[in-house]
């Protein structure tokens, strides 16, 4: 069964994730569009630049193009959390879940700022992982603001990510001021020199427009398609799983990786708290949850001890995928 055979680390199971990927996003490749107009980066960006990238695919090249760079994305995370030895044993299934994850809404498997960042994203967890036994970590605090300014110039609510270094301040490391400081100073090198080069252009305006988002108005709704509700029912069932499963293991665990998981969950609540904080609010920006939840998935997956439950589990979360994709 598919779980089963993701819970070995073998070679193969490289190419089975990737057709894993290939086969969830089938229904997208078949019920193409005549044309998708792919946002790969903010104004800030945009507007110095003057290209608009990848207004030149066609609609197949951005799936096929999604499909690569997610699975990448996925290998990424799979390594870091085999690193750290997140799941008590080495295998692919956070691989596995990832490509599950990101294939949920059709939307997800177009180019999108969210798609992006996720490299991004997923870089900073294995950075935030290692400070827990380091003896000085201001410098690598500071990459990690630099990190996190340049991540909100492709898309700006990962300007949220921010306050996720200072959590994992707080859930790794005792207090010192200095260490709190440094992703601040981090922050702003990124924005000072962008500034610069709107002042030298001439267009200081338009650098100060780029904060404009963080005024605007907390919606009390968001509009999705009742799809996009039906098609993560499965995934609320599979967390609540791994929440039992989380219980007995919890207390077993090293405390790194108590605190790690703790990390991950306040990387999930910002993610969810900051959709407001674009324009044009779409259901790409929840992209940002994926690797975090993709990690608590796999944990269950790994831990579950009960076969026809997680084989079955897993099943129906292929199922409703493949599903709506196609109905």
């Amino acid at each position: 069964m598919i779980i089963q055979q993701h819970r070995k680390f073998t070679p193969f199971n490289i190419v089975s994730v990737s057709i894993v990927g290939l086969a969830l996003c089938l229904g997208v490749f078949l019920h193409l569009p005549d044309k998708i107009t792919p946002i790969l980066f903010e104004p800030a960006i945009n507007n110095l630049i003057g290209i608009a990238l990848g207004d030149n695919l066609r609609p197949a090249e951005n799936v096929f193009i999604t499909l690569l760079l997610t699975l990448l994305q996925a290998f990424f995370l799979n390594r870091i959390i085999s690193h750290f030895n997140f799941l008590g044993k080495p295998n692919f299934l956070t691989a596995l879940m990832y490509m599950t994850l990101v294939s949920l809404c059709a939307p997800f498997l177009v180019l999108s700022p969210p798609l992006i960042c996720n490299f991004i994203a997923i870089w900073m967890l294995g950075k935030l992982f290692n400070i827990y036994k380091q003896n000085d970590v201001k410098g690598l605090m500071y990459d990690l603001g630099m990190i996190v300014a340049a991540g909100s110039l492709i898309y700006f609510p990962f300007m949220v990510m921010m306050i996720l270094l200072w959590i994992s301040l707080i859930v790794f490391r005792p207090f010192n001021w200095r260490e709190w400081m440094t992703p601040l100073l981090g922050f702003s090198t990124i924005y000072f020199l962008l500034g610069v080069v709107y002042y030298w252009t001439g267009r200081l305006n338009d650098f100060f427009a780029i904060f404009e988002p963080l005024g605007y108005a907390f919606p009390t709704e968001l509009s999705l398609n009742v799809y996009d509700y039906l098609v993560i029912v499965p995934i609320v069932i599979a967390l609540l799983f791994f929440l039992v499963v989380l219980k007995d293991q919890f207390f077993k665990s090293v405390v790194h990786i108590r605190k790690a998981f703790q990390l991950l969950f306040f990387m999930v609540l910002l993610t969810l708290s900051s959709f407001y904080l674009n324009e044009h609010i779409t259901i790409n920006h929840f992209l940002l949850c994926a690797p975090p939840i993709a990690i608590y998935l796999a944990y269950y997956f790994t831990h579950s001890k009960s076969k026809w439950i997680y084989e079955t589990l897993y099943l129906i979360i292929i199922a409703s995928i493949v599903y709506f994709q196609f109905f």
